[in-house]
């Protein structure tokens, strides 16, 4: 069902892991798109027309007017804004250095905030604009050596709540979506490098009452009903999506 015909969505860090699976389900949808990221697009995006792309580094303000101009002259509206862009790293307190934390916070919670900024002009003429903001389960608890992490999703919480109460007089609906352990290369490299592989993969899927991980389309499948006009009592909110884990109490044995 084309729930997003004629839409137009950008999405940050929309090439790859849950940004792919958010792209390829909104193109799925019928919504045109474009995929704002440093790296170009994978195959899978680059051969469709209603994909398009825009060399971006979301660290940098300067991204922010260059993305919004390209919606402008490309499309002349928005209807849809996905911040997915985000990176992790793994530091103790000891360790992190204020460049670093610095630049988690540039990327995960500034740029959300800023982008929506600029963009704002086109979502008000929309009528009835979609903010998506991607946070985190470690925006609601943690895991070690992840504080700048859960710092930048925490914010990202908040920063939705506030958002959509200022702008829900202006139509626009802000929700944010808590994936939990989605499938990537990079998290399947890290429970293969372990000492028994085998056992790992199945702790792993000990801890979701579904019985898996995730995968990048379970997210995008959620964005499609967020931009929708499914949903257009639903704002405010931040949506968890980690097969039950999170409800999921840990017994001693």
């Amino acid at each position: 069902m084309n729930s997003l015909a004629g839409k137009v969505a950008v999405i940050t860090g929309g090439g790859q892991g849950i940004g792919l699976g958010i792209s390829q389900a909104m193109l799925a949808a019928g919504a045109t798109i474009l995929v704002a990221q440093r790296s170009p697009l994978p195959s899978e995006l680059s051969s469709q027309d209603r994909v398009h792309w825009i060399e971006a580094d979301l660290s940098r303000p300067d991204s922010y007017d260059a993305i919004a101009d390209t919606v402008e002259q490309e499309f002349g509206k928005i209807d849809v804004l996905i911040n997915n862009a985000g990176f992790m790293f793994e530091k103790t307190l000891d360790q992190m250095q204020l460049e670093e934390w610095n630049l988690m916070l540039a990327v995960n919670l500034t740029a959300p905030v800023f982008l929506s900024k600029h963009l704002l002009p086109l979502l008000r003429a929309a009528g009835c604009g979609s903010i998506i903001n991607i946070g985190s389960i470690e925006g609601l608890a943690a895991n070690p050596e992840h504080s700048a992490y859960c710092a930048s999703k925490g914010g990202v919480h908040a920063l939705t709540r506030a958002m959509a109460v200022d702008l829900g007089e202006d139509d626009i609906r802000v929700n944010a979506i808590a994936p939990g352990w989605i499938r990537s290369a990079l998290s399947d490299d890290y429970i293969n490098v372990q000492q028994n592989p085998g056992a790992a993969w199945e702790g792993l899927y000990k801890m979701h009452p579904v019985g898996r991980i995730g995968e990048p389309e379970d997210v995008g499948k959620l964005a499609v009903y967020l931009a929708s006009d499914d949903s257009t009592f639903l704002t405010g909110q931040v949506i968890v999506i980690d097969g039950g884990r999170t409800s999921k109490l840990p017994l001693p044995f």
